[in-house]
């Protein structure tokens, strides 16, 4: 792997997260297309996004700035599984499993900021 973040366990995890996203956001109603399925989407994508840029041999306050991005998308998504639940696209099994995996997601990416700072 060439590039610093295909190593980074965080960096994986979020591809997981927009992966299992897209995938869920499949059977939320055509009318949310455009909106909740959207952003929910854009939102996943850029955790991982996030992660890999900040990654490109910048300084550490430049990669913690955008772990910090990371993060504010991955809250992102957790108020969209909120909407989701509450409009009935998703049940409370998802949301709870989502919120987790997400939950867990932003405490390891926080991990790596405090090492960063080190």
């Amino acid at each position: 792997m060439p590039f610093k973040f295909e190593k980074l366990e965080i960096w994986k995890l979020a591809i997981e997260m927009a992966d299992n996203v897209h995938n869920l956001t499949r059977s939320f109603p055509k009318e949310e297309m455009f909106s909740l399925t959207s952003q929910m989407k854009r939102a996943a994508d850029s955790i991982s996004l996030n992660i890999a840029e900040g990654s490109t041999g910048q300084s550490n306050p430049e990669q913690i700035k955008f772990l910090g991005y990371s993060q504010r998308s991955s809250l992102e998504v957790v108020n969209c599984l909120y909407l989701a639940i509450k409009r009935n696209y998703i049940n409370q099994l998802i949301f709870d499993k989502f919120y987790t995996e997400l939950d867990k997601l932003v405490a390891k990416i926080q991990a790596f900021k405090n090492s960063l700072q080190k």
